[in-house]
């Protein structure tokens, strides 16, 4: 049995689908409401890092917050872009599995089967 950790939102849609993925593949989940549990600055550049995508790549660039705080300035470094998903965690796409010092984004749910 796998070892998940799933950043994840119930109210998504595709959150919600992951993790039934994940438990019919019977994986050990341990969840993680990360809108409640804002992970750390830490936890965020190890999650990128484990993605190996920047920090706007993993943001929520539709959401009214990214065009209200002028996230799409390309001056902002990736510092100030973690700081800006930590400060609006709603800014996170999700979900986001981690599994065997390996991460994928659940969009599609899919996604994560390869980490497992």
């Amino acid at each position: 049995m796998t070892n998940v950790t799933l950043y994840h939102n119930p109210r998504c849609s595709k959150s919600r689908q992951t993790l039934a993925l994940l438990e019919e593949n019977n994986a050990n989940v341990t969840i993680v409401e990360y809108l409640k549990t804002v992970p750390t600055t830490e936890e965020l550049n190890h999650i990128l890092t484990l993605l190996a995508i920047s920090p706007r790549e993993l943001m929520r660039t539709k959401e009214t917050e990214y065009k209200e705080l002028h996230l799409a300035d390309e001056s902002l470094s990736n510092a100030q872009l973690v700081q800006a998903m930590i400060e609006t965690p709603k800014l996170i796409e999700r979900p986001i599995a981690l599994a065997n010092g390996k991460a994928a984004i659940g969009r599609p749910p899919e996604n994560v089967l390869a980490i497992l």
